[in-house]
């Protein structure tokens, strides 16, 4: 298998191409100071908490959902809510940084392949996401448009029927993510090939991402977007 096999990349968003854990983090220092937890316990207590909020909310949208994230991580750490904080995390989502290779990598990729994005997330929050990345993608699918958060399987059901539609196969199509636990465990429920984006390669734990079990297959790893990027050119004899 290489990665010119395929004709289309849908991307995760959120820890693989916007630095959501750097994002998450700035906005929740005020929190982790009123708690003394430290940066690699919030962000395990935040992905916990989010994934719950998810599935009993999955009609919400990011921004607002991220509001009970916010509270329902005070309850946890054992401090007072606070309703400003929350909505500023809620309305931080296109503030967060993109990977620093997300940009150029993306620019290389689209003379390539058509780009997807399949993200738990709003399109107003994706918006200002896609300022920072810089390229137009072909499809756009979010949390939003379908009424659910990965890793439900509605969601790459209707990544799967919408990319048909578009004369894409399910054989031409490459998920490329961060999250074992959101992208690459539905992925494979769903057959989907996948290249996992090792992000916290250098970091201990899964931080704002739940651990799946049993752990996903991959077809590709790579620790950057840059490196996929590497890895097709090498293909093409560049």
């Amino acid at each position: 298998m290489q990665l010119s096999d395929f004709k289309a990349l849908s991307f995760d968003c959120y820890g693989t191409l916007i630095d959501w854990e750097t994002g998450i983090l700035a906005a929740l220092r005020s929190l982790r100071d009123r708690s003394g937890v430290g940066d690699e316990e919030l962000l395990t207590a935040y992905g916990e908490v989010e994934h719950a909020v998810e599935v009993e909310h999955p009609g919400l949208a990011y921004a607002q959902l991220l509001e009970r994230v916010h509270r329902g991580l005070s309850h946890r750490l054992g401090v007072a809510e606070d309703e400003v904080e929350a909505a500023k995390l809620g309305a931080s989502v296109g503030d967060w940084p993109a990977f620093p290779d997300s940009a150029e990598a993306l620019a290389y990729l689209k003379q390539h392949f058509q780009l997807v994005i399949l993200s738990n997330v709003d399109r107003l929050s994706f918006a200002g996401s896609q300022r920072r990345l810089g390229v137009e993608f072909d499809h756009v699918f979010t949390a939003q448009d379908i009424g659910s958060y990965k890793p439900d399987p509605r969601n790459f059901e209707y990544l799967l029927k919408h990319l048909a539609e578009a004369g894409i196969a399910q054989g031409e199509l490459l998920h490329v993510a961060q999250s074992l636990f959101h992208d690459h465990a539905p992925a494979n429920r769903m057959g989907i090939a996948s290249a996992w984006i090792d992000r916290r390669h250098d970091k201990p734990g899964s931080g704002a991402t739940v651990l799946p079990d049993p752990m996903p297959h991959y077809d590709f790893r790579f620790t950057s977007l840059g490196e996929l990027a590497d890895a097709h050119r090498a293909e093409q004899g560049e």
